[in-house]
């Protein structure tokens, strides 16, 4: 998963994406003013924005709302130290999904930030099923037919981004830009050996396929059952 984070406290910001970065294996960009982050923001694809108030160059309200104006439906996380009860229900009736106060707590951050992304998915559980294969977002494990699978972190990623998407061919540039940060160039090389493996993996545990992949378009996962059409 992407996350957009626009927060100019640089010690609050590199904090908050160590923990995303190390926790559940989120990739992050940094803006460091509301007109930075707006423009990753139309630049680039997100499973999630979280968003400072008090910015430099634009206030967060003002990104969010020019966000939401020209379409941008991504989940977006307030953060702010304003606790009155106008300035929230301002910042929900702009668009906003959720918010939290600063000073919080790390833990409740990423916990918050999962919700939110499984909801934009249209996966509000965090048990995600394609055929027999199961992977549990709060856990990170994986099953096939009830056997536990061990993935690298990587693996894991790879496989929660595309039973976020079954049945849908996914490129290998997408894969990149999400799983990594800025510098996802530097990792193209890598990426049909982590499918690879991955693929490798969950066929040992099952003799039913499980990614295909097709030439010159990306990979997608086999969300059928045996015997099914």
């Amino acid at each position: 998963m992407r996350v957009l984070l626009v927060e100019d406290e640089i010690r609050l910001a590199e904090n908050v994406a160590a923990a995303l970065r190390d926790g559940p294996g989120f990739a992050v960009d940094l803006a460091e003013d509301g007109q930075i982050g707006l423009y990753l923001a139309k630049d680039r694809c997100y499973d999630l924005i979280i968003l400072d108030l008090m910015l430099p160059k634009l206030d967060g309200l003002s990104l969010l709302k020019k966000a939401r104006a020209s379409g941008d439906r991504t989940p977006v996380l307030i953060l702010t130290a304003q606790g009155e009860t106008r300035s929230i229900i301002d910042l929900l009736n702009a668009g906003a999904d959720d918010y939290l106060s600063k000073p919080f707590d790390l833990g409740e951050l990423i916990a918050r930030t999962k919700a939110l992304i499984r909801r934009g998915k249209g996966a509000a559980h965090p048990m995600l099923t394609a055929a027999d294969l199961e992977l549990n977002t709060l856990e990170q494990s994986v099953r096939r037919a009830g056997k536990l699978i061990d993935l690298s972190p990587m693996e894991y990623r790879i496989l929660e981004y595309l039973m976020h998407r079954p049945r849908v061919v996914v490129s290998k540039q997408e894969l990149l830009e999400h799983l990594y940060d800025y510098n996802w160039e530097h990792h193209s090389n890598v990426i049909e050996a982590h499918v690879s493996n991955l693929r490798r993996k969950l066929d040992a545990a099952s003799n039913q396929p499980s990614i295909e992949t097709l030439r010159g378009r990306g990979y997608r996962l086999i969300a059928r059952r045996e015997g099914s059409a």
